[in-house]
């Protein structure tokens, strides 16, 4: 089974996030654990997709200390390798739990994106010193790099399933959206974005304001 096949047939995020590290384990070379790490706005990061109990360790121990891979990963361009964290590490608080408490004695992590956002970071750990070497980082940015893909298509399909619940929920609000779209030259979820955005600005209740754009559909340029 292709790399494509293993991702893309999961539609879930939890699906999703479990393909990804299983995938992570198979294909990259000295890769005995993996996990994701998800940021979320105005929430702490989340371990997910762990495959096993020592992953899931290693990425609490990175929150605990605040350093390591995973949480360089989100901030830099460029994915973090250490090799052996025996040997003068990158993350020296991160490596002496990680020493004590598992067998993990080498570390990778990259960034992964939804769309333009950063969204967290893919966690490889190797319990073999030496053994994540230059193959295993570039097969582990090309598994990096279909997950953050396999995570945009799923956010986008929750988008559009969020779009249609509202619209069949409320038919003011599809009302609405009808009548930007016929006035506006738009499409439907960018009208309903539109609509959504302009009741967040303007801190009015998206049906409170669907009827108001019923009545009249330039309310929304004036701002009242």
């Amino acid at each position: 089974m292709s790399l494509a096949e293993v991702v893309y047939r999961h539609s879930t995020y939890d699906d999703i996030h479990a393909a990804i590290t299983r995938t992570a384990v198979e294909v990259i070379p000295g890769c005995d654990h993996a996990c994701v790490t998800v940021m979320r706005s105005g929430a702490e990061p989340q371990t997910l997709g762990a495959t096993d109990d020592i992953a899931a360790t290693v990425d609490a121990f990175e929150r605990q200390v605040g350093e390591g891979p995973c949480l360089d990963a989100i901030m830099e361009q460029s994915f973090q390798l250490d090799t052996d964290i025996e040997r003068h590490s990158t993350w020296p608080k991160l490596s002496r739990l990680v020493l004590e408490h598992t067998p993990v004695r080498g570390m990778l992590g990259y960034r992964l994106f939804v769309g333009e956002r950063k969204a967290g970071a893919l966690n490889i750990f190797s319990d073999t010193a030496g053994a994540l070497d230059a193959k295993a980082a570039d097969l582990g940015a090309i598994v990096a790099a279909f997950a953050s893909t396999a995570l945009g298509a799923a956010s986008q399909r929750e988008h559009a399933d969020n779009l249609l619940k509202a619209l069949h929920s409320n038919r003011e609000i599809g009302k609405a959206v009808g009548l930007l779209m016929a006035t506006h030259g738009i499409g439907e979820e960018q009208a309903f974005d539109t609509l959504k955005r302009s009741s967040m600005d303007l801190n009015v209740r998206l049906a409170d304001l669907a009827r108001r754009v019923i009545d009249d559909p330039g309310v929304l340029h004036r701002g009242s």
